[in-house]
């Protein structure tokens, strides 16, 4: 296993150009399971969850070739040789569970193992098999395993109504919904733009779909989908994080591809934190204002909310600002495991429950610290650009799954950042 070893100290200039987003692409890469006519994926991201939804994909019988160093994914489902998603691979990857919905959209069947890949609560499957329910399929669970099998005739079009936001339910149910007899509505449905991303990918694949991006959507199913190519949006969670790369350690950065649509609550929250941002058509440039981060309260919230994904780093800032932060985490338990390891590097943040509350100290600093998952890997980064001396952050293989390059993108732009093995 590798670690990430930061010197901080010094300000930030340049640009980081900001990836397709990892979220969307493990949700657009199963949506060829949908037709036989070949999907191909441009400005796709090159991370270690999508070689593991690769793997997947083949597994079933698709074909997956990665075209431009990876930034372009071929795929077709013409061969499919199976419906069966096994243990030793979906345990790897919660986005797993999204091969459920178009498996059994078009082969009528699927066996698809209950999920792993996360140390972030629950997130129990329960809100997909109700939709599936709805569309009239029988689910069996035993063995770890899904089964599921459509009525005779193949899914047919209901009414699902989500008890609460799920962004992975709405997915797999948008995507099953495609190829029902009939219309199906999705009420409190998710309106991130990775659910518009991928409702755009579908209707270039024939499907009818309106009403993405609100909390209702409609889909009409159609009989068949055909081929498409479709450019992944950008990584908001991604264009995020360094954004507040800057504000963190000083200095000026512009995240091209950034788009301050897809950010507009988490950019209103550092701009009352003190930063400023100006929006180009090459993408946001960031910088403090006038004089040092000042304190705010963050409620992480489903979209157009403050992002639960970035609030992990948005503590990392609020470490160093003057006065006293509460971040509530409203949407998955268990989602302060960075804390600790960011008390270690100088922090003061005291945890009860779903509540954070960081008094901001004038510097951390550098410490060996462990990462406990994708984000927390990365806002310990954040927060080591900015203290005194060396911080070694260990078990970053979970940073792999969601930024591509970051040494060489945070290095790009001045940062003091190598990667070692860890018996080094």
């Amino acid at each position: 296993m590798d670690s990430i070893i930061v010197t901080g100290g010094g300000p930030l200039r340049g640009t980081i150009p900001i990836a397709g987003a990892k979220n969307a692409c493990l949700t657009l890469m199963p949506a060829t399971l949908l037709s036989d006519e070949p999907l191909t994926l441009t400005n796709a991201p090159r991370l270690s969850d999508i070689r593991t939804m690769t793997q997947l994909l083949e597994s079933l019988g698709a074909e997956v070739a990665k075209l431009s160093d990876g930034l372009v994914l071929s795929m077709s489902s013409h061969a499919l040789n199976g419906a069966r998603a096994d243990y030793d691979i979906v345990r790897k990857m919660r986005a797993s569970i999204l091969v459920l919905g178009p498996l059994l959209a078009r082969q009528g069947q699927a066996v698809v193992s209950l999920p792993g890949g996360c140390a972030i609560g629950a997130r129990p499957v329960d809100l997909h098999l109700k939709a599936f329910e709805a569309m009239g399929a029988e689910l069996d669970l035993r063995d770890g395993y899904v089964h599921a099998k459509a009525p005779s005739g193949g899914l047919k079009g209901g009414v699902v109504d989500f008890p609460f936001v799920s962004v992975g339910a709405t997915e797999n149910a948008l995507m099953a919904a495609t190829l029902a007899k009939g219309t199906t509505v999705l009420k409190n449905a998710a309106q991130e733009p990775e659910i518009v991303d991928l409702a755009q990918c579908l209707q270039a694949m024939g499907a009818q779909i309106s009403g993405e991006g609100t909390d209702t959507i409609e889909v009409q199913g159609v009989d068949r989908l055909h081929g498409a190519t479709h450019r992944v949006v950008t990584d908001r969670i991604e264009l995020g994080t360094y954004m507040l790369a800057p504000l963190v350690a000083g200095g000026e950065v512009t995240c091209t591809g950034g788009k301050r649509s897809l950010l507009e609550a988490f950019c209103a929250k550092i701009e009352a934190a003190g930063a400023e941002i100006v929006e180009t058509d090459a993408g946001l440039t960031v910088r403090r204002a006038n004089g040092p981060i000042r304190a705010v309260d963050v409620e992480t919230e489903p979209f157009p909310g403050f992002p639960t994904d970035l609030q992990a780093q948005m503590m990392a800032l609020l470490c160093t600002a003057e006065g006293t932060s509460v971040l509530e985490e409203k949407i998955f338990e268990n989602r302060f495991m960075h804390a600790p390891e960011l008390v270690r590097m100088g922090a003061t943040i005291e945890v009860h429950g779903g509540t954070a509350t960081v008094t901001g100290v004038p510097k951390l600093k550098g410490a060996p610290v462990m990462a406990t998952d994708l984000r927390a890997s990365v806002s310990l980064i954040l927060a080591a650009l900015a203290a005194e001396g060396e911080t070694r952050v260990g078990r970053v293989y979970h940073l792999d799954r969601g930024y591509e390059h970051v040494v060489a993108k945070l290095s790009g732009v001045g940062a003091q950042i190598e990667r070692v093995k860890e018996d080094d």
